[in-house]
């Protein structure tokens, strides 16, 4: 126990300290990405910067469900943000590097237009069983069906999106068409988001809240070493001409 005055308070858990140092790591990541947006007005850097927004969000909301105990709203917060929203606004980003800005803009009028109704669907969704505790709970336990499919949509949709690209920058690099970061960068943005999908399964699976923590902050910073090593100054323009070329 800590002291202040008369007042003690507890320690903060081991979950607590992941799941805040994940929120802080988004954070930092997505303020780098939001200078470099207003710096340069590149799309696919503002789609990334959205995305780790979300995952700051969820980070927050796994906080607040560890340190405060879970309920409705920090478990309705917690699932939107850190199960339903995120993926597909970090595949939109991979759609505006290697589609350009034309097919970029009406995959993002999509994505908008899926998260505001995934949005208002978990947040109005009634549950099935009541949210309480300390132990963080599974959509399947609390919510039915709706909001279940459109989480894993989003994660399917927007991670075959991520590992497409990844796919398709490595086989243009072998053809001797594509830049070699390029390449590399997507491979690193698979590797982040397997690992992402990797701590919801310890959750799922194991009951793990720290292993989940944990994982969100890893994946979170494996994404963004990919964002940078596909977005420096030796990689900037083979990607300037591909967005040329689709616009």
């Amino acid at each position: 126990m800590v002291g202040t005055g008369d007042t003690l308070l507890p320690p903060m858990t081991a979950e607590q300290g992941m799941a805040a140092a994940a929120a802080v790591v988004a954070v930092a990541f997505a303020l780098c990405l939001t200078e470099r947006w207003i710096v340069r007005r590149r799309p696919h850097e503002l789609a990334w910067a959205t995305a780790l927004y979300l995952f700051a969000a969820g980070a927050l909301s796994l906080w607040a469900g560890a340190a405060l105990g879970w309920d409705g709203w920090s478990f309705r917060l917690f699932y939107a943000f850190g199960a339903v929203l995120n993926v597909p606004f970090l595949a939109l980003g991979t759609v505006y590097l290697l589609a350009g800005p034309r097919i970029g803009h009406r995959v993002a009028a999509g994505v908008a237009a899926f998260a505001a109704f995934a949005a208002g669907v978990v947040l109005s969704a009634p549950f099935t069983a009541p949210v309480a505790g300390a132990a963080l709970p599974q959509g399947s336990d609390v919510f039915g069906p709706g909001p279940r499919i459109l989480a894993a949509a989003a994660s399917a949709g927007g991670a075959l999106v991520v590992f497409g690209g990844a796919a398709w920058s490595a086989a243009r690099l072998v053809r001797g068409r594509g830049p070699r970061r390029l390449a590399v960068g997507n491979l690193v943005l698979t590797a982040g988001t397997l690992v992402l999908s990797g701590s919801g399964l310890l959750n799922s699976v194991r009951d793990q809240m720290e292993a989940f923590a944990a994982t969100l902050a890893v994946g979170v910073t494996i994404l963004f070493a990919g964002f940078m090593v596909m977005t420096t100054q030796a990689a900037r323009a083979p990607l300037r001409a591909v967005d040329d070329r689709a616009a």
